[in-house]
């Protein structure tokens, strides 16, 4: 990213100086859940593609990588209806998976999925910024937490919390794996005036 394409951005983004109302703001963020519930209900399972790219990305999601040696355990946060899930079990064998969503219904279509079985796969749902992890899942005793495009989507005031909360689950030396948008990337700036909730915050 130039310094060209910086400033250019910067530009665009100083242009929309409105945000959403106090009140808005603060509807969108206490019922966030409830949102992607209704997101969720209206398009079911098709809106997002299965996530085939992923162990292109990440070596540690690949069959003979050191975590896939002995039975590791990974945590998805913000697992939707399972579009990463199944193409990394699929991969791998003898991999277990913990999936959280804070959307009740995502987490329904996980465990309706045919490919769904609690031998290999556990959903719950959680909100990773207040429900604790280790209610569900022993303390340090995952080997990987996957955290693809999730950050973003949280309130700056509340991600400390989530890290927290992962920590607690995740075993001395093991991997987070992050993937997100970041500041002046096309996502941002095609949002068009009216969806800022506060400066890197949209809905």
């Amino acid at each position: 990213m130039d310094d060209a394409f910086v400033a250019r951005a910067q530009e665009t983004l100083a242009k929309d100086t409105s945000v959403v109302p106090e009140f808005w703001q603060n509807k969108y963020k206490t019922e966030a859940s409830v949102n992607w519930d209704k997101f969720y209900n209206r398009h079911t399972t098709n809106f997002f593609k299965d996530r085939h790219w992923t162990d292109r990305e990440f070596e540690e999601l690949r069959p003979g990588h050191t975590f896939s040696e002995q039975n590791p355990v990974l945590l998805e946060i913000g697992c939707g209806v399972g579009n990463f899930i199944w193409p990394v079990l699929e991969r791998n064998p003898n991999l277990k998976v913990f999936a959280c969503d804070f959307s009740p219904r995502a987490v329904g279509f996980v465990k309706a999925h045919e490919a769904y079985s609690e031998d290999r796969c556990h959903a719950f749902v959680c909100d990773i910024t207040k429900d604790r992890l280790s209610d569900t899942i022993p303390p340090h005793s995952v080997d990987i937490v996957s955290a693809i495009f999730v950050f973003s989507a949280l309130p700056p005031e509340k991600q400390a919390q989530a890290v927290k909360n992962i920590t607690e689950i995740l075993k001395p030396g093991g991997r987070v794996l992050f993937r997100d948008y970041a500041m002046y990337d096309l996502a941002q700036l095609r949002f068009k005036p009216g969806h800022k909730l506060e400066d890197n915050l949209y809905v």
